[in-house]
């Protein structure tokens, strides 16, 4: 199923399925639990996020293509740092360029695919990592690279974490429909160019993977977004080099997930 988050014609916000550009099929209950179509529709002001995270916890360097283009050593395990769960956005919403990141401005896109833990998950194995699993979404990795790469004291958070640095949606769908996460095409295009175009079986650690090691003697609470890498084609690695600039349209696409798309401020 997929299933939105929506700002509806009352002013509430609730779920819903069958979106057809206006109007969704409401739903009862909630991500984790559950949840059920009430027979009723309702007109749509706003798709959100599929998700308020309860943290975000994202995977560095984890396509083929993607390290070898960067040129650094290969990784013997995930490579792990987070995000600021304020920074998300929806679809349709702007990505606002930092007044801190403007001097030089070095803000990038990156793809990916986004895990939405359904349950709490600790210490659990890669064989019944999927159990775990709510839903997907897609996922655009913001990162301000001047930040990332010297400002933040060699932590990547920061770069990271600027508010609407983490647009997600436009809908989760849930496990039961995506029962294989690691054949997925991949693919990002800037004012209708394609930037990256990867296939998640090109990951270095797979999906199952990346659970039992964020597991590992810590809890993953259900609502925390898994964002596992990006494939090749990041802006910085460009030559010349393409950053993001006030008025860019990005659309991420990921097979059987949708698009998301959202322009620069």
């Amino acid at each position: 199923m997929h299933i939105y988050r929506c700002l509806l014609e009352n002013g509430q916000i609730g779920y819903g399925t069958g979106f057809d550009d206006r109007t969704v099929s409401c739903l009862e209950g909630d991500l984790f639990s559950g949840v059920k179509e009430t027979g009723k529709r309702a007109h749509v002001q706003k798709i959100l996020s599929p998700i308020k995270p309860s943290a975000i916890i994202c995977i560095g360097l984890n396509y083929v293509e993607h390290f070898k283009e960067t040129g650094m050593k290969f990784p013997e395990l995930p490579v792990i740092f987070m995000k600021n769960p304020a920074s998300v956005i929806g679809p349709e919403e702007k990505i606002i360029l930092p007044v801190s990141c403007r001097n030089p401005l070095q803000v990038d896109y990156e793809v990916e695919l986004a895990v939405i833990i359904g349950k709490p998950a600790k210490n659990v194995s890669k064989e019944n990592a999927l159990q775990y699993v709510a839903g997907y979404t897609i996922a655009n990795d913001v990162s301000a690279r001047i930040w990332q790469m010297n400002a933040g004291g060699h932590q990547w958070v920061r770069g990271k974490s600027f508010d609407t640095f983490c647009p997600l949606g436009p809908a989760m769908v849930t496990s039961d429909e995506l029962t294989n996460p690691n054949s997925l095409d991949i693919e990002c295009t800037l004012n209708g160019e394609v930037m990256q175009k990867g296939h998640t079986s090109d990951m270095i650690f797979s999906i199952e993977r990346l659970i039992e090691y964020a597991s590992e003697d810590t809890t993953l609470l259900p609502g925390t977004v898994i964002l596992t890498g990006t494939p090749s084609g990041v802006g910085f690695i460009r030559n010349p080099p393409v950053f993001l600039k006030s008025g860019d349209h990005l659309e991420l696409t990921i097979e059987k997930l949708g698009t998301l798309t959202n322009t620069v401020l």
